[in-house]
């Protein structure tokens, strides 16, 4: 099975320290599904958008194209995980009310993906794909850890990361397009919480690789005295969010 495999070695990791999604933005989904039969949330990893669609659908289909990812899934009644691409799916057409991709849509082929998700839609289906930059927490913190991306690691970014940094403007979405009300991820975090989170960015995973050293103790020196250990700040993600659907015949 041959796709861009950016988060199979820390997939541990991704399950225990990335943050959760507003559960108002799986609502609003939901909300503008044709029905709530049947949900795919496509390149799920450890199933955290799957959790929230099975709170408005009577069925999630969960997939991702690696198997470490979904070795760390979240089981539930409502969710069966399956292993598969995005431009592939194993489903006959026209039985799903929407489709959802959460910070994922950028790695896809999107000549193949798009007439798959016209495939399998109903009539008025929906597409939700979203995404998130680095958090935000004060004009200090942010200036570090702002240098510390472009600076640091950088160049271990994949291309198609300039999505990401485009707020998805400019992936591709050949759909009718949907208005999107602002959506975003708070927590209360650490600095240590936070570190953490970093180690499950790409960019850090293919540098520790390709240098053979981790680049986050000296991040974490450098913050320390603007963010003193131990002590919890809010740690805010603006949400870009593309909705569409499919035309009804």
């Amino acid at each position: 099975m041959s796709f861009k495999d950016h988060f199979s070695r820390q997939a541990g990791d991704y399950g225990r320290f990335r943050p959760r999604y507003p559960a108002a933005l799986a609502a609003h989904v939901a909300a503008l599904a044709p029905g709530r039969g049947l949900a795919l949330d496509l390149a799920t990893g450890n199933g955290q958008a799957a959790l929230d669609l099975a709170e408005h659908f009577e069925r999630v289909l969960a997939s991702d194209a690696s198997a470490a990812q979904l070795g760390h899934a979240v089981a539930h009644p409502r969710i069966q995980y399956l292993r598969h691409t995005a431009e592939r799916l194993p489903l006959a057409a026209g039985v799903a009310d929407a489709v959802v991709a959460a910070q994922a849509a950028h790695w896809f082929d999107f000549g193949r993906f798009y007439p798959e998700v016209r495939r399998v839609l109903r009539p008025g289906g929906v597409v939700a794909l979203w995404t998130y930059e680095t958090f935000r927490v004060d004009a200090a913190v942010d200036a570090c850890v702002d240098r510390f991306y472009r600076e640091v690691v950088g160049r271990y970014w994949p291309p198609e990361r300039r999505y990401v940094e485009e707020g998805y403007r400019t992936l591709p979405f050949p759909l009718e397009e949907l208005a999107a009300p602002p959506f975003e991820l708070t927590h209360a975090w650490t600095l240590e919480r936070a570190i953490q989170y970093l180690g499950t960015w790409s960019a850090v995973d293919r540098y520790r690789a390709a240098r053979g050293s981790d680049p986050l103790p000296a991040l974490a020196a450098e913050l320390a005295p603007l963010w003193p250990p131990g002590e919890e700040r809010p740690v805010r993600w603006p949400v870009h969010l593309r909705m569409g659907r499919v035309a009804p015949i």
